[in-house]
Parts: C-alpha cells; structure tokens; sequence
C-alpha cells in the first residue's frame, strides 16, 4: 500500500513536470527565438552574448515561476484581466517585430565573430542588465501568452498544503527546464547559425520576425476578443 501510494505520488509529481514543459516550451520556443536574439545582441561581443543569456534564462524562470504562483493574485489586486496583458503585450511584440523586420540585411553577429572584424567596445553591465530584461526577457521570450499559459497552471491550486508544495515544485522543475532551454539555445545562437552563413541567417532573422509580428498581432487579437466577448458576455468560440 504504501508503495502504491508513493508510486501514485511520483507519477503526479513527473506528469506536472511534463505538463509544465509541454505547456510553455511551445510558445517560449527558445530556439525559434534564437535569431531574434542573436540580431538583438549584435552589437554585443561573444561573451557579452553568453552573459546576457544567463541573465535572460534567470529572468525567464523568475518571471515564469512569479507568473505561476502569484501573477494571479497580482493581476487581482491591480484589477486587470489577462486579454488586457494580451492586447498591451502583443502591441510590444508586434513593435519589436515590425522594427527586426526592417533591419539592416547584414547580420553584425556573425560578421564579429571573423577574425578581421573589429571587435566592440565593452557594453555597460548595468545596460546589459536592464536589456536583458526588457526587451530580451519579456516580452521576447516570456511574453504574454507565456504568462497567460504560467497563469493558467497555477491557477487551481492543489487542497492541502503537502500537495500544494509538491505541485509547486514540480511546475519550478518544468519551469527550471524551460529556462535551461532558454540559456543554451541562446548562449549557442551564432554557433547555431554560424552554420547557415551571412545568407542563410539574414533569411532566417527576417522570417522569425515576421512570425514574431505575426504572434505579436495574434496575441493582441486574442486580448481584444477576450475583452470583448466580456463586455457583451459572449461566449468565447472553442
């Protein structure tokens, strides 16, 4: 019996793990955001780029595990609604996307990495820091439907207090995944798309941006059917 249980405990433990990681690696999609971060950084060097990407990856699970275990109490207490989170974070998005769209071509990043390039002058750390934040970290990697998803898996929390600890445990490990993720995926961009060339990487960086304008539009849309179907009590399509 009491094998049983343990087992039953440990098979719930593992499937909110995996719930967590199922649930936000799609829509964090650290290596689809790669590009974007590689063309965000090019001014950077190559260890100004690792450092960030640590510093995103820890902002990423901090701001997902905040989003999970309390974003709902904090959106309460200032009165907003997650389709507001959607329309304002989806116009950022879309801001930033329309920007990367209408980028210069040449990718700085992997043109630095050349022996003959001249190598940047070092960047502030606290300007590194407070990039790494905005835009870097929200709302490029944890945005809004990010935190709408993180909102979601802590929404109904488990009765009692042993099964409310081990439920929040498992989402920080699926959380803790994703941001590890996050940094490697980061941390590797220009060597990931080293391999694809000046060319190949241009191309590659103007079609993530589209798709992020694209997300971008898709999440604002989202928000403005939510707070729509709200005020004339509609009944959201499923």
């Amino acid at each position: 019996m009491l094998m049983t249980t343990v087992l039953n405990g440990l098979l719930h433990f593992g499937s909110v793990v995996l719930l967590a990681v199922g649930a936000l690696l799609p829509i964090v999609d650290p290596l689809g955001g790669a590009p974007i971060y590689l063309a965000m950084t090019a001014s950077l060097t190559h260890e100004e780029r690792g450092r960030m990407a640590k510093a995103v990856a820890i902002n990423s699970f901090l701001l997902l595990i905040a989003s999970a275990l309390i974003g709902a109490y904090v959106l309460d207490f200032f009165g907003l609604s997650i389709p507001a989170v959607q329309v304002a974070g989806g116009i950022v998005v879309c801001s930033i996307g329309w920007s990367l769209l209408n980028s210069p071509n040449s990718p700085p990043a992997l043109q630095r990495n050349s022996p003959s390039a001249t190598q940047p002058a070092p960047a502030n750390p606290d300007d590194l820091n407070q990039r790494a934040f905005y835009p870097m970290t929200m709302p490029l990697t944890v945005g809004p439907g990010s935190i709408s998803v993180a909102l979601t898996l802590g929404a109904n929390p488990a009765p009692g207090f042993r099964s409310l600890l081990a439920t929040s445990l498992a989402q920080a490990i699926g959380i803790l995944i994703v941001a590890i993720g996050v940094y490697l995926c980061y941390r590797y961009a220009d060597r990931i798309l080293q391999k694809l060339g000046p060319t190949g990487t241009g191309v590659v960086v103007r079609l993530s941006a589209f798709i992020l304008l694209c997300i971008g539009v898709q999440i604002c849309w989202n928000g403005i059917h939510g707070l729509v179907a709200a005020g004339f009590h509609l009944t959201p399509p499923t």
